[in-house]
């Protein structure tokens, strides 16, 4: 049963661990996270894009697909599926299809107009049972097609839409999306203080998290951040180890050619980096238990 993301994330915040939300892309995707985090007995979230929505052919082929695979694989540990970065519409739409929990990414609206959208977005989606993620500031690089260089949040603006009853946060502190670069300055754990101290303790979401130093990002955990997204560094190690299979010529032995064969080295890495990533990295594993 796919679940709300509140009571997770209420918990990790409390125990000093954060949530990985792990981007799903395809079905190799969705199998390998949930067969890794049930292999560590830890909560998890799969957040989907709206541009990953689309390439899977809409937000209820979405729902269904990892509805059918959860149950097919005998999935304990609780699941939710969570729009990542959704817009105005993008979010109602995730909604009335399914998901169990939605992020309405108002940052690159005038403050005001996100104020605006977040508390109708945070009423509709508190009205079905869902949680819900609101975003201010930016994260660096591009996500969907909307850019951003990494600026700052307010502490006061966290606040005001901490206030409107949102049940996790994501503010900029420097993260980036994508491959950091090699002068990136890091995380700012100033604002981070700051933001916690200004929402009283708000559950935070750190976005970029592919590429971050684990040390980094550990210690933005003690500090409040209570969900980590992944998704860069999942593409990553399913692209080396598929080119690693054809560089062999595994694909010319046999049926190594077979889609089942040639995608398996690389879905295999996705749940090898979820595993240790919950266990060693979030300190989620055993958490479901």
């Amino acid at each position: 049963m796919l679940v709300s993301a509140t009571e997770m994330i209420n918990k990790a915040h409390e125990g000093h661990y954060a949530i990985g939300a792990f981007n799903i892309n395809n079905m190799e995707w969705i199998k390998a996270i949930l067969l890794g985090c049930e292999a560590k007995k830890s909560p998890v979230m799969l957040g989907v894009s709206e541009g990953a929505g689309k390439y899977m052919c809409g937000f209820d082929t979405v729902v269904a697909m990892v509805k059918n695979i959860h149950d097919s694989l005998g999935i304990t540990v609780p699941v939710a599926l969570h729009l990542d970065h959704g817009t105005y519409e993008g979010a109602k739409a995730a909604i009335a299809a399914g998901f169990t929990s939605v992020m309405f990414d108002g940052s690159h609206y005038a403050f005001e107009e996100n104020l605006a959208k977040s508390k109708e977005m945070i009423e509709l989606a508190h009205s079905k049972g869902l949680s819900i993620e609101c975003e201010v500031g930016g994260i660096g690089g591009t996500e969907d097609g909307v850019t951003s260089n990494g600026e700052l949040a307010d502490p006061e603006e966290c606040a005001t839409i901490a206030n409107l009853g949102v049940d996790f946060l994501a503010a900029g502190i420097g993260n980036i999306h994508g491959k950091y670069p090699a002068d990136w300055a890091g995380l700012n754990f100033d604002r981070l203080a700051e933001i916690q101290k200004s929402t009283n303790g708000k559950p935070l979401v750190l976005h970029g998290g592919s590429g971050i130093p684990r040390e980094q990002v550990q210690k933005a955990i003690t500090l409040g951040v209570s969900k980590v997204n992944v998704n860069t560094e999942c593409q990553l190690v399913f692209a080396d180890a598929t080119r690693k299979y054809i560089e062999a010529g595994k694909d010319l032995e046999g049926k190594g050619y077979d889609p089942r064969k040639l995608l398996a080295p690389g879905t295999k890495a996705i749940q090898d980096l979820v595993e240790d990533m919950v266990e060693n990295f979030f300190g989620s594993a055993g958490k479901a238990e």
